[in-house]
């Protein structure tokens, strides 16, 4: 599809993280855009903001010159019955999904795509972040809003493309990419995917669309079958290997050994050995694309994170509050060993919002096993999205799998807070990808009254 003869696009579902970025592309090309939302939000009122009109009832004649649209975009989240799919479906609209316009975009490109189950977001947002301090990037599409800029997309005239590759639905396979970091391959989606050899599978043909294998970028160890490609990790045989690694000031100082040669002074701020590892896959990815150690380095000093990814809203002398994505067993364990590594003496007070009848199912007694290294759990009730209740699963059967003394099952969302107290200095979380992001206020002051 010719992108350039587009002058008119409506989105449906265009609060989304991916859509929205999308949309913000159009408006930065001249395109007019609308769009359809179930629920006004921050980020569709900043989309409005600049330029485009949105409408929050599911109705075709709400749209502004219907007949001059010339792309619609929508989203797998989207339902069948939704009314303006419906009507630009029967009257022959050109309908894509976002996946299909985003590959369409990266043909135009340098792009740099970023997949795995775990860690695209930030280290595709450490890549842009990099990238964009050297006035180097066009584009970068990201699936969380990245703290540096406060927004989900950068907009440059650089002909370099960063992108976060979603592997759900298999999405990924509808982009160009020129080269690509794989951060991880666990099993997950399982309720599209079915077992996690199609998961693999998947991974493996969205590596095929690389005409150069030599820009293969993957995390150290992550399977026999990347062995051959570029890798990145802190033991011997990584391409990239992390060295002299040290916490000071709530940071890690490190020094870099790549083709047997050592850089040093490297500083990334971010917690985690996981995400000092996104670091590292960024930084190769950097180098493959002509950047060079000294820029990588004031990139990687100067990133603030993303929103979302172990951010800290409070921080005091009697509590921490750390709210994080956090939606799988793997990505639990990360979190918690992060925490335990840069607040070894506190008490972990974790706040957790299951994400999915079906990963709750598919994922039980991995869930209970990480739950319970927390100190105290607070359970909430599971986070549909677009799921109907699967008989037999809910959160007071994952509650009674913990085992863990300190634990509390909560029925209403609402009434949490007063189980974040504790007589010794806490470290309080919030984990989940639902909607328990709506009450970081109220925890934040919560614990800033309480202090």
């Amino acid at each position: 599809m010719d992108l350039t003869k587009i002058n008119r696009v409506h989105f449906i579902g265009i609060g989304g993280i991916g859509m929205s970025a999308l949309a913000k592309y159009f408006l930065f090309k001249g395109v007019v855009v609308s769009g359809y939302d179930r629920l006004e939000s921050e980020i569709s009122r900043d989309l409005s903001e600049n330029g485009a009109s949105i409408h929050y009832e599911d109705n075709v004649e709400l749209i502004d010159l219907l007949s001059q649209i010339d792309l619609v975009v929508y989203t797998p989240a989207i339902s069948d019955d939704n009314l303006e799919l419906q009507y630009f479906k029967a009257n022959n609209y050109i309908l894509h999904k976002r996946a299909r316009v985003l590959g369409d975009i990266t043909r135009s490109y340098n792009t740099i795509a970023v997949a795995g189950t775990h860690g695209k977001t930030t280290t595709s947002s450490i890549i842009a972040h990099v990238i964009h301090s050297c006035n180097k990037a066009g584009v970068a599409f990201l699936g969380g809003i990245s703290t540096n800029y406060n927004s989900n997309i950068l907009l440059d005239n650089g002909n370099i493309a960063i992108v976060e590759a979603d592997e759900y639905d298999r999405s990924f396979l509808q982009l160009s990419p020129d080269t690509i970091v794989l951060t991880s391959m666990d099993p997950d989606h399982l309720d599209v995917y079915e077992k996690s050899d199609n998961v693999d599978e998947s991974f493996i043909d969205f590596t095929k669309l690389l005409n150069d294998r030599n820009r293969l970028i993957v995390e150290q160890g992550i399977d026999s079958r990347f062995n051959d490609n570029l890798s990145y990790g802190f033991n011997n045989g990584a391409d990239l290997k992390l060295v002299n690694v040290k916490i000071k000031d709530s940071a890690y100082y490190f020094d870099i050994l790549y083709k047997e040669e050592l850089y040093h002074g490297f500083k990334f701020s971010l917690p985690g050995k996981y995400n000092l590892l996104n670091a590292a896959g960024a930084a190769l990815a950097c180098v493959l694309n002509g950047l060079t150690f000294n820029e990588i380095k004031n990139g990687l000093s100067s990133f603030k994170g993303v929103k979302r990814r172990f951010e800290v809203h409070f921080d005091s002398e009697k509590s921490t509050y750390i709210d994080d994505y956090a939606h799988h067993p793997n990505e639990l364990k990360e979190l918690i060993s992060a925490v335990r590594e840069f607040f070894p003496f506190r008490k972990i007070i974790g706040v957790f919002q299951p994400h999915l009848y079906s990963r709750t199912r598919d994922f039980m007694d991995e869930f209970a096993n990480e739950l319970a290294k927390l100190d105290k759990l607070v359970l909430l009730p599971i986070y549909p999205a677009r799921e109907k209740p699967i008989v037999g699963i809910n959160s007071s059967v994952l509650f009674d799998k913990i085992q863990l003394s300190e634990k509390v099952l909560i029925k209403n969302k609402e009434n949490f807070h007063s189980h974040l107290l504790n007589d010794s200095s806490n470290v309080v979380l919030t984990i989940g990808a639902g909607d328990i992001d709506i009450h970081i206020k109220g925890v934040h002051n919560f614990l800033k009254n309480n202090a």
